[in-house]
């Protein structure tokens, strides 16, 4: 997921502002340089295993909001 895609995805089922998002990102980058980096190579185990946590709070989330 990119940080676009998670933008859309908790404005859309967390009611999250997309700046609050990337701002967030932003910061998460900068004290997880390593992780990033091997989160945008795709290739990481521990990157996709936090891409599917993402995307299950993404999924808890938008079942509270219901």
């Amino acid at each position: 997921m990119s940080k676009e895609e998670c933008m859309e995805a908790l404005s859309k089922h967390a009611h999250i502002k997309p700046l609050i998002t990337s701002t967030v990102w932003n910061e998460l980058e900068k004290e997880n340089k390593d992780f990033f980096e091997a989160y945008r190579k795709g290739g990481d185990e521990r990157a996709i295993e936090i891409e599917k946590r993402l995307k299950n709070a993404i999924a808890i989330s938008k079942e509270r909001t219901e």
